[in-house]
């Protein structure tokens, strides 16, 4: 019982909150960005053979500004670690990334100093996608995973209730490493180098540990 029997037909009802969802989720844009063989599958993606198009992906922007997803395709080095960061900070809200490959999402088969031990020490990931490398087919699945995450997002006063039912919102979250986020000793000392501004400091002090460890 509703309003949709007082209406004639061929009209179609909805929420301002699902057209929103709907929309982003069909004009995702990538950013051109690749950092190693990951990046090979990603090209082939977008190739006619799979038609990324087909999603309203099919634009990959050379300028962080006006891109809201970024595939992380390949292992992260130290030293490429903080443009990644950069690039992320340019992108404007909302925006989304996707770990792609096993060496994005944990390091992989380079476990040592060089490599950034997973992509989520540096960026807020929302899909993980496995393999190496994933093929075409895998990154399109994840892309769709990642739609219907978007597409369930609640906005306004429906996120503000289901952060107040949560105790609030959490501002590590999507901030903190997962090193440190399932480890309750670990999470206490990230919480206060947050406090006190040293989140670096704390990460190379405990990176510098690891390899003492490992020599």
């Amino acid at each position: 019982m509703g309003i949709e029997e007082h209406i004639p037909g061929g009209i179609l009802l909805g929420t301002v909150e699902k057209l929103v969802n709907w929309t982003r989720k069909q004009s995702l844009w990538p950013a051109t960005f690749g950092l190693a063989c990951c990046a090979i599958e990603m090209m082939a993606a977008g190739s006619a053979r799979y038609d990324m198009a087909r999603f309203g992906m099919e634009v990959f922007r050379a300028s962080p500004r006006q891109a809201d997803l970024m595939i992380v395709a390949g292992r992260v080095s130290q030293k490429m670690a903080p443009v990644v960061r950069q690039i992320y900070d340019q992108m404007p809200e909302p925006k989304w990334v996707l770990s792609m490959g096993v060496c994005a999402s944990s390091g992989g088969m380079f476990n040592n100093y060089a490599i950034v031990q997973g992509v989520d020490h540096i960026v807020p990931v929302d899909m993980y996608l496995p393999g190496c490398p994933p093929r075409p087919e895998m990154l399109m699945d994840a892309i769709l995973k990642l739609h219907d995450k978007i597409m369930n997002e609640p906005l306004g006063e429906r996120r503000r209730r289901k952060l107040e039912a949560q105790g609030g919102p959490d501002p590590l979250v999507g901030t903190i490493p997962s090193s440190y986020r399932y480890n309750k000793a670990k999470r206490r000392q990230w919480e206060q180098a947050v406090a006190e501004g040293r989140q670096e400091q704390l990460r190379i002090a405990n990176w510098m540990q690891e390899g003492a460890h490992r020599g």
